[in-house]
């Protein structure tokens, strides 16, 4: 199967770059930016992503680029651009005309392949300390911007183009053209790369992988956990049994609603209640990361308990998808956050790990769950945390906190599922993720009728993004709002007051812990 490989220098927007190729029907994988294939028969071309460091820095990433230079079509992208320069005999300098944000591209060779159906003066979106100030000598300049020369160039030896700003962006208004052109004109790309070509070839092999073995997989009721049961269960039918574990932090009823769906889809689920195990073990935690890992430790226990009944099973299946496994570990190696997903049961279970939708991004496992004939109510649910309320709520985790934290956030999501926006669409399906949080480290004075109350307030969280790499928050309509918040103060006991966090990521994440 074609595909790109896009070495990542470490940019918060990599993933983002792997978006779009996808979005243009195309296969593509991220890559560590010093682990380029020993085997690259099937790829087209080369991307090379931006980066947090400069090419003058002692710890910039600076790999060895001829095993596919001249062979292969490659695109610099920010960073990219100026490590090929650099490396090539050009000049990469810190200026005093550094570009943040957006600009207009006052010079294009629209004769290029690269900029074919480009408007003048197009918009793109900058980000760099650094700037290209002399190109290698067998390159030319192909886009300027009023600051910039040498905003993009291109080798006329080898098949080589880079740019100083981002097409991967929003604010690159044509930068989805940009890639295209490359991805498409350039690498030429087939681009059969879909949503229904993934699950008649996923499902194909799958058979062959699994053959009559017995399946294992650990249900969450999220989006990934339900498209993966449906794909193995259209693979391998009755070998495979789910089990849903209910650790007592999940948003209310949910445990009930989502094994019913489940039955509804003819999957083989088994439904644990262990909410009492994972109360008393988070018993006066409050430290976020702690949470995580005491939940996570529970929930491979009870699993492995409930697994051990299930004789013969020889593979596990999870919903990991590409993004976990970008974002558990850097390309330094280092931990960002602990992952809910990634990892697996005790090595004496002997079980080998399924993982059919690990090279999909979000938005293309809700297209494979269309696909598979899933409802849409369970296919755009907003993304939930593994260990659920745990993580919005501040502080420690009691049952009549999680109580609390459930009728707040029912009616939140309740109205927000109700409500119809201009367009005739819903608002909760106008965005990414939504969520109640719970301040219960905080009190706040109140007055209801004539008694002075003195109760925890709750946030409200909402957000629009693409990838959950990047978010806004979400300019919620006034009057949702108020209703929203006048039934939480007069229905959810202990709480009297509802705030909005209107922060964005980055520098706030989209979960509070």
């Amino acid at each position: 199967m074609q595909k790109i490989i896009i070495l990542d220098f470490g940019s918060q927007t990599t993933q983002l770059i792997g978006r779009r190729v996808r979005e243009l029907d195309t296969f593509c994988e991220i890559m560590p930016y010093n682990k380029y294939p020993e085997d690259d028969s099937d790829v087209i071309g080369v991307i090379l992503s931006g980066s947090p460091f400069s090419v003058h820095d002692p710890e910039g990433f600076k790999p060895d680029l001829s095993r596919f230079v001249g062979r292969l079509p490659v695109l610099g992208i920010c960073y990219g651009a100026q490590y090929y320069s650099y490396s090539n005999g050009g000049k990469v300098e810190k200026t005093n005309t550094r570009e943040y944000g957006r600009a207009n591209l006052a010079f294009i060779d629209k004769e290029n392949r690269l900029f074919k159906g480009f408007d003048d003066n197009s918009q793109v979106w900058m980000s760099h300390g650094d700037s290209i100030t002399a190109i290698p000598s067998d390159c030319k300049c192909i886009a300027s911007t009023a600051d910039v020369k040498y905003a993009a160039y291109c080798s006329e030896k080898a098949p080589v183009w880079a740019v100083q700003f981002h097409p991967e962006v929003f604010h690159t208004l044509q930068g989805s053209l940009l890639l295209k052109n490359f991805v498409v004109d350039i690498c030429g790309s087939k681009q059969d790369w879909s949503a229904a070509s993934f699950v008649d070839t996923t499902v194909r092999e799958l058979k062959e992988q699994l053959g009559d073995d017995k399946v294992i997989l650990g249900l969450s009721g999220g989006v990934d956990s339900s498209v993966c049961a449906v794909l193995l269960n259209k693979a391998i039918g009755k070998n495979l049994t789910c089990i849903f574990v209910d650790h007592g932090m999940l948003r209310k009823n949910e445990f009930r609603d989502v094994m019913h769906d489940y039955e509804c889809l003819g999957l083989n689920v088994i439904g644990v209640d262990a909410s009492e195990k994972f109360f008393g073990d988070l018993a006066g935690v409050t430290d976020p990361e702690q949470k995580r890992k005491i939940i996570g430790r529970d929930f491979v226990e009870v699993f492995n308990a409930e697994a051990k009944k299930q004789t013969g099973a020889k593979w596990l299946a999870q919903g990991t998808i590409y993004p976990d496994r970008i974002e558990s570990l850097n390309i330094t190696g280092k931990v960002i956050k602990s992952h809910h997903n990634v990892g697996g049961l005790p090595e004496e279970m002997h079980l080998s790990l399924c993982e059919p939708l690990k090279w999909l991004f979000k938005d293309e496992v809700r297209r494979v769950g269309r696909s598979l004939g899933m409802p849409d109510h369970l296919i755009n649910r907003h993304p939930f945390p593994g260990p659920g309320l745990a993580v919005r709520i501040l502080g420690d985790i009691t049952p009549e906190k999680v109580r609390i934290l459930q009728d707040a956030d029912d009616i939140y999501i309740r109205h927000m599922r109700e409500y119809t926006m201009p367009d005739g669409t819903k608002l909760y399906d106008n965005i990414w993720q939504a969520g109640t949080i719970l301040l219960s480290t905080v009190k706040s004075v109140g007055v209801m009728g004539d008694e002075r109350t003195y109760e925890h307030p709750v946030a409200l969280r909402a957000v629009t993004s693409t990838d959950a790499m990047t978010a806004d928050w979400a300019h919620l309509p006034y009057d949702f709002m108020a209703k929203v918040s006048n039934e939480i103060i007069n229905k959810v006991k202990g709480v009297n007051r509802v705030c909005y966090d209107i922060s964005s990521k980055p520098p706030s994440t989209i979960e509070w812990e």
